[in-house]
């Protein structure tokens, strides 16, 4: 994958040229095609993935994506709303009374660390396959049997735990989550400065 680590430090280094919102998410965009265009390297199998497609998803990855992505965002809102932020009021995405922003700030942290990586030992391990999927005029879904073990895996996912070296204990990776929203807190309060969560193993 050195092609696409290259050419996505290349556009890094644009950031902080950015004067505008548009061009910060022009430069994500690209950041994102790169990234994706990798996974084809990371699974073990011939994948039909090139590309992220959304509403609908046209396969078996962006169903999956789309399908994790929706799991991030609930488990996220339910972490939220063990606090005392607002799921409404944000930081990165634009605020709108429609949606709960926050929980789409939240979820852009773990998404590659729950989401991708849960896809890729998915079809890796061929826990999944594409006869799991179905495909019809409205997009690719997942058969209720898929469903089932999806769901199952991103529970026990969260479940899992891993020792936290500011903490000095073991924590699942739900409660990760609920960290990162102690941050937002911590940083409103004027305690600690927010910085979002990075791996660290």
């Amino acid at each position: 994958m050195e092609e696409q680590i290259s050419r996505i430090t290349m556009l890094e280094k644009d950031i902080a040229k950015s004067d505008t919102i548009k061009e910060l998410m022009g430069l994500e965009g690209n950041i994102h095609r790169e990234y994706y265009s990798a996974w084809q390297t990371i699974f073990d199998n011939k994948v039909n993935f090139s590309s992220r497609v959304r509403r609908p998803p046209d396969n078996m990855v962006n169903t999956l994506i789309s399908f994790l992505n929706m799991m991030v965002y609930s488990t996220c809102l339910s972490e939220i709303y063990v606090t005392q932020l607002n799921p409404t009021v944000s930081y990165l995405h634009s605020p709108d009374e429609r949606r709960f922003s926050l929980c789409l700030d939240i979820s852009e942290v773990f998404k590659p660390l729950i989401v991708d990586r849960l896809i890729f030992s998915l079809i890796n391990k061929k826990q999944v396959s594409e006869k799991d999927f179905e495909k019809g005029s409205n997009g690719c879904y997942m058969k209720k049997s898929a469903l089932k073990k999806v769901t199952k895996a991103y529970d026990d996912y969260l479940n899992k735990t891993l020792r936290h070296r500011s903490l000095g204990r073991n924590v699942s990776y739900r409660h990760l989550i609920r960290l990162e929203c102690y941050k937002v807190i911590k940083d409103l309060m004027d305690d600690v400065e927010y910085s979002p969560f990075k791996i660290w193993w």
